[in-house]
């Protein structure tokens, strides 16, 4: 969704748009001016996110007064663009499933391409997924997808529980309409379709549902709102680690549980050093014996370097002229770092060159790692420690650069540890959720630097949809 028009009128809608959202951010930080208000709705934030378990590694996941807000004309927009880049996404899964060569061009391993070509029982490459991206005044960006195991789908349901009942916001709603997403239902949805689809029939029982991953992680928090929902809606739950799990006649078990279900939150990269060791979940899996979501498959889009797929001439056939105008619009230019020449919107370039010279439009970032981990951004960068980044990326062997994209940056009160209000800036990271390829959901993550990434540090907030009255 490029902003930028050459017609008057819509150019007016735009700007009517922006002064809404404006104003309705001015008013609702007018309406904290008031102690009362404003103590009380912190107050009641503080012990919504004690009880709802919104807890990230121990500390507050949203450290913050206000919600993000969208128009519902922006929404509609994102929406559209979110799924018809998936469109082109679920093609170039089709494509790499029997494709040696695009797997390689992704940058799959041999032990991930094995299992890659396990067929979970569904068509879907990834039936929960998450488009992260920056939305301003200018332009609408994908940075990348977590097409692997989204987080945030339960945290970001129980944070608009909170916000919702929030004094200020039920004052806030006075004046605008404000709509609300829940993630949690769609969720559960995700799997039950898959499962019946695995079956080729609907089942007999409410299928049972083990939610899986190492022990220890800071989303357990997450898992404990999901099955509590899961359970809620009549299916069997329970929260296991791979070496809690065993596959004996027939069926995937944690202790006498048996499943029928992996909820998978467990990485493929976290999986591997342990997979011989506790090789019940692959085994299962292989055998066909358990539905397991999303399911290995999903490495194939979850790797960065599908950015680059997607953005390389050499693929554009593959795609529909609307989706070739969708990844043109919103997916920056992003190529595997190796020596060679390349094209860059037409042109050919030598690469490595290329990235020398650009370093201030520039970011460097390993085609398969989260949390932030070993990302360079170039314009943060002196010439040194730029050239050192070229470097360490070329011997790695599998990094990606990708353009710079427009980030968005809004005002939002934030919590000091004395429990006081402190109006800061932060860079706004807005993330849709899409269930099998539809976007129902979204969250926004908020960070004081340039990775809003709540592994590094940052925090979250729900995306409210707000119109005029």
């Amino acid at each position: 969704m490029n902003r930028r028009t050459r017609y008057p009128r819509i150019a007016r809608r735009m700007r009517a748009l922006l002064q809404m959202l404006n104003e309705a951010v001015s008013h609702y930080h007018e309406l904290l001016n008031d102690r009362d208000l404003a103590q009380s709705s912190l107050k009641l934030l503080d012990e919504g996110l004690e009880h709802a378990k919104l807890i990230f590694g121990g500390r507050r996941l949203s450290p913050y007064l206000r919600p993000h807000f969208v128009s519902e004309d922006d929404f509609t927009q994102v929406v559209r663009v979110c799924e018809t880049v998936w469109s082109a996404i679920e093609k170039v899964k089709d494509a790499a499933v029997s494709d040696e060569t695009l797997l390689a061009e992704l940058g799959l391993t041999e032990i991930e391409r094995e299992l890659v070509k396990i067929d979970p029982g569904y068509r879907a490459v990834s039936p929960t997924a998450r488009l992260d991206s920056f939305l301003t005044d200018e332009a609408y960006s994908f940075v990348e997808l977590n097409g692997e195991s989204p987080a945030g789908i339960a945290y970001g349901d129980a944070a608009f529980e909170i916000f919702q009942q929030l004094p200020v916001m039920k004052r806030f709603a006075e004046t605008y309409n404000v709509r609300r997403f829940e993630g949690r239902p769609l969720m559960l949805k995700v799997l039950l379709d898959c499962h019946e689809e695995f079956l080729g029939r609907k089942p007999d029982r409410a299928p049972q549902i083990a939610i899986v991953d190492l022990k220890g992680m800071p989303t357990q928090k997450e898992f404990e709102l999901f099955r509590e929902y899961f359970e809620s809606q009549g299916c069997p739950s329970i929260i296991a680690s791979p070496d809690e799990l065993e596959f004996t006649s027939g069926r995937l078990r944690a202790r006498d549980f048996e499943i029928d279900i992996v909820y998978k939150r467990l990485l493929v990269n976290e999986y591997l050093p342990i997979m011989r060791e506790q090789a019940a979940l692959l085994d299962a899996y292989r055998a066909g014996s358990v539905c397991m979501v999303n399911s290995f498959r999903s490495k194939i889009i979850h790797k960065k370097a599908l950015f680059a797929v997607l953005t390389d001439a050499r693929y554009t056939p593959m795609f529909t002229p609307e989706e070739r105008e969708a990844i043109s619009g919103h997916v920056p230019w992003t190529r595997r770092v190796r020596s060679g020449k390349t094209d860059y919107y037409g042109d050919e370039i030598s690469l490595l060159e290329f990235i020398d010279e650009r370093r201030d439009r520039l970011v460097l970032k390993p085609n398969d790692d989260y949390g932030g981990h070993g990302i360079y951004i170039g314009w943060n960068t002196d010439e040194i420690g730029w050239d050192e980044a070229i470097h360490n990326a070329l011997a790695n062997g599998d990094y990606l650069v990708q353009e710079r994209v427009p980030t968005a940056r809004e005002t939002f009160p934030a919590l000091t540890p004395d429990d006081t209000i402190q109006f800061v800036e932060q860079l706004v990271d807005l993330d849709p959720l899409l269930f099998n390829g539809k976007v129902g959901s979204a969250f926004t993550r908020l960070s004081s630097n340039e990775l809003a990434n709540v592994t590094a540090g940052g925090g979250m907030v729900p995306t409210f949809v707000i119109s005029e009255k």
